[in-house]
Order: C-alpha cells, then structure tokens, then sequence
C-alpha cells in the first residue's frame, strides 16, 4: 500500500511537470505521453508493480550498464589503433563460466518471485460475488450476474451486453462529450469496492477467441469459444476503470471496450435491487445520479 502511495505521487509528479492532466493518478486509463504502469488498484497489480520496479527495473538497469562499460572498455582497448597486434586467444575457460553461470542466477532469482505472483494471480480466493462474461462475435460483451437471481429456463435475471458508446467513436465527439475515446460503453459493468469478484469468461460457441482485461486490476483472460476460464479482482478504491479487448479478434477489434464502475456497497445495492425490479435502464439512472452526487461531495 504505502508503494503504491509512492507510486501515484510520482505519477501526479510527473504529469504535472510534463504538463499533462494530474488525473493520471486517478483516471482508470492511460494517457497520452503517460510513462510506467497505470496506478494499482488490485492485490494483483500492487504485485506486479513491486515485481517489476523493485526487481526486474534494477536488474536490466545494471544488465545494460554492463553492457555498454564492456562495449566502451573493447572500444577503447582493442581497437586497431590502440591494439595494432591482436591476440589470438580462442577461449577463456573462466570467462565462458562467468557468461554461463551469472544469467542462469539471474533468471533464478527473478523466478522465485514471478512464480509466486502468478501463484497469486491463478489462485481465486473465495469470491463474495461472480460475473459471467460472455465475448459476442459482433464484438461487444454480455454480462450475466448469476447472484442476483435466476430466471425458470436458469439464465441471469440481471443481465446486459455492453457496446462501444457512440459518442466515444468519434475522437472530436468523445473530447467534447468529456469522455475517453474507444473506452466508454452503454452498460457499464458494477461492482462494490472492496469485495472479491469472481469472472467465468467464455466466448460465443459460433465466435472466435476474445481477451478481457481491466490493466489497473492486474488481470487478463481468454474467452475462448466452448470453455469456461476464470479469473478474479479486489477493486480497492472506488472508480471508473477501463480495459479492451486484448486479443486481436477481427475488424472491430479496436472497438470492444470494458468499462468497470467500482461504487460503495450501498450504492450497488441499490443499483443491483433497482436492476432486478425497474430495469437495467432505471438502474443506470440512478449510478449517474449518485455518481455526480458524489463528484459533487468531493469537490466540496
């Protein structure tokens, strides 16, 4: 927690050097000219981010310093001019050693940590609720939300297929719409902060293979067409996040956005039991009503 901290200052830092929004920090998406990984927000990206800043950074930074102090000293030394009689040494049992044996201790000591962290990552702890994802060959999503209660013929009573929002087609429309382009959609996906969620991801049995991902939660999935994955998220912080389909899947493929809206408890609650009797359209009312209702508290 407290590097992740570090991290969102750094990134507010250097946005507001750069001149470019401080929202880095918050935004559920990455901007332009926006350096390092988007801030965490899942047990699972806070691991990856310790990975690679505090391990494997450092390595390929001295990795590469070695490199090029070699590169210079042979430059220097064994040039024709400084070196006009080379040697003909062919081989050099210690240096064959030495250019053996320190990569092989350097994968080692970067595996130990990456295995525990796909450990952490495949390892779906006991969910508080679960999603079923559905990728669809006109590349959208259908979301099923089993908890909420199922129909007689044992389909979802709550569900939805999110598709690319009009408005953020269009890069001028999406600007002035004050809304990220190729990322927002119709229906957002809901869920409460602080909970366990657990993904069965699937692709259309007629489809094709599909990717979902929200980079910010530190997990991607395959749908695949006739198999069921999973994979699961701890949203920490409340929020807007967005993903994209991540495998190339067709000629829409730049078009099959993810949106997640991570809301208090009571908030989805209320949401999930005005899904179940009004529908999902008075439903969606209501998240924007106290999402602006609580934009206003915190400008405040």
């Amino acid at each position: 927690m407290k590097f992740r901290n570090t991290l969102t200052a750094g990134l507010a830092l250097a946005a507001g050097i750069a001149g470019a929004p401080a929202a880095w920090a918050i935004d559920g998406y990455a901007h332009p000219w926006q350096m390092g990984l988007q801030p965490a927000n899942s047990p699972s990206m806070d691991g990856i981010h310790t990975f690679h800043n505090g391990l494997l950074l450092p390595i390929i930074t001295v990795v590469v310093l070695v490199v090029l102090a070699l590169l210079l000293y042979v430059m220097a030394k064994f040039n024709a001019k400084a070196n006009p009689v080379p040697s003909r040494t062919t081989h050099n049992t210690m240096i064959e050693v030495v250019w053996t044996v320190v990569p092989i201790l350097i994968l080692v000591v970067i595996a130990v940590p990456s295995f525990r962290l796909l450990y952490l990552q495949r390892d779906i702890p006991a969910a508080d609720m679960t999603i079923k994802v559905i990728g669809n060959p006109g590349w959208n999503w259908t979301y099923e939300y089993p908890d909420l209660g199922l129909n007689d013929d044992g389909s979802a009573k709550v569900s939805f297929t999110a598709s690319l929002d009009d408005k953020a087609r269009d890069m001028k429309t999406a600007e002035e719409a004050n809304i990220p382009y190729l990322l927002k959609t119709d229906y957002p996906v809901v869920v409460p902060v602080n909970k366990t969620v657990k993904l069965i991801v699937t692709s259309d049995p007629d489809g094709i293979i599909h990717s979902w991902t929200i980079p910010q939660f530190g997990m991607k999935i395959d749908a695949i067409p006739g198999r069921l994955n999973q994979d699961w998220f701890h949203a920490e912080r409340e929020g807007v996040f967005y993903g994209q389909c991540s495998e190339l899947c067709g000629k829409d493929h730049a078009y099959m956005p993810i949106e997640v809206h991570v809301v208090p408890q009571a908030e989805y609650d209320t949401w999930a039991k005005t899904a179940q009797t009004a529908g999902l359209d008075e439903a969606y009312k209501y998240l924007a009503s106290a999402e602006a209702a609580d934009g206003q508290l915190a400008q405040k």
